[in-house]
């Protein structure tokens, strides 16, 4: 059996066997992860959860999976992403009963002690109204909730329309969590490592990049062109193997695909190449979200009519930022070709804010060490 640690042997054991370099607001996270666990483990406390909030790349993901993989209770980890998904899922099936969100809490109760969520953030007016309910009747019915986000619960939902619907939910997290802010003033992604480039400028008038990463990554497998179903519809290939897609943006980025299809592709491939990746910052007059673009329409239906300007290319930059974020929680490389340089494909925008965790997540995945099944991952997150 694999011995446990607690969150501070697992972080002391980091810094001295493998080199990870630690800083005072990682140290401060870890005392109050140690508080928790220490708390679950003794019948006789009571254990108050975790946020852990702060910018990019500062740890937060790392120090929560630390805490999570030692655990000797019941527990499950999730990604934001993946929770919601479930939630809506069973809020469906639940129809009918009398209070289906009290009904869910207590189901998740009954399964778990302990839930782990990573990237934490409601930008959805859906989510808002679910989520305000939600994590009160959570905690009433004993969860212990570890989150990871960027943002302190303070500021999610900071400029949503209804917002008083969700400010039970940031009462609730503040009262029943410890929140500790990481910003130790570096990006732990961005330490040196061996280098593994996976992602190119194009060149017009050159052969693709991908061309010679698809023949090495398929290693002489049967190599098709037939597309591909996600969420009912069909996607055009570029070329896929046994493990191996290789699409264009086009294809995955502006068709009416959303994370749930992006889960679903990581469940069958180990490696995703996308190619022709525009400039994604905005390029005309910025007009305003209008029916038909991702969150109009509930926003609409809810009497929201003050909507934000975003690109006609926004709603292909949402779903581009729903894929990386499933390759990185699942640790499957992904090898992108643009036109333009890593750091110049968004550099101002609407969605400016959440595309910050997408450079440093990608600018992590040019090193080797990305992807490899390390007992302690890398401590960015």
């Amino acid at each position: 059996m694999p011995q446990r640690y607690s969150p501070r042997q697992a972080h002391d054991h980091a810094m001295a066997r493998l080199g990870f370099v630690s800083d005072d607001a990682q140290r401060r996270a870890v005392a109050v992860l140690e508080a928790c666990y220490q708390a679950l483990h003794d019948a006789s406390a009571t254990p108050r959860g975790v946020y852990l909030w702060g910018p990019v790349g500062r740890g937060k993901t790392w120090l929560m999976d630390l805490f999570h993989r030692h655990l000797d209770v019941p527990s499950r980890r999730l990604h934001f992403h993946h929770f919601m998904r479930w939630v809506h899922r069973r809020q469906f099936e639940l129809a009918g009963t009398a209070d289906p969100l009290t009904a869910l809490a207590r189901e998740l109760a009954g399964e778990v002690r302990v839930l782990c969520l990573d990237e934490l953030f409601v930008s959805d007016i859906a989510d808002a109204l679910i989520l305000g309910r939600l994590f009160s009747a959570m905690f009433d019915h004993g969860l212990v909730l570890v989150c990871t986000s960027n943002q302190a619960p303070h500021q999610l939902y900071a400029e949503g329309f209804n917002r008083e619907r969700f400010l039970p939910a940031i009462a609730a997290i503040e009262w029943h969590m410890g929140v500790v802010e990481l910003d130790g003033g570096q990006d732990h992604r961005l330490h040196p490592g061996r280098a593994h480039p996976r992602y190119w400028v194009s060149r017009p008038g050159h052969p693709s990049a991908l061309n010679e990463v698809f023949t090495r990554l398929r290693q002489g497998r049967p190599e098709d062109h037939a597309s591909i179903e996600l969420g009912r519809r069909s996607i055009p290939v570029v070329a896929r193997s046994e493990g191996v897609l290789w699409c264009r943006y086009a294809a995955l980025c502006e068709k009416p695909l959303a994370a749930l299809d992006f889960i679903a592709l990581c469940d069958r491939f180990d490696h995703v190449l996308l190619s022709e990746v525009p400039c994604l910052s905005r390029r005309e007059a910025a007009a305003p979200i209008t029916r038909g673009t991702e969150d109009g329409v509930a926003r609409v239906d809810a009497g929201e009519r003050d909507f934000p300007e975003l690109s006609r290319h926004d709603d292909g930059v949402r779903r581009f930022i729903a894929l990386v974020d499933e390759c990185y929680d699942r640790r499957i490389p992904l090898y992108l070709e643009a036109e333009v340089a890593l750091g110049d494909l968004y550099p101002h925008g609407y969605l400016a804010f959440p595309f910050r965790r997408v450079l440093s997540r990608l600018q992590e995945m040019q090193l080797a060490r990305f992807g490899r099944d390390l007992d302690l991952e890398s401590p960015g997150g």
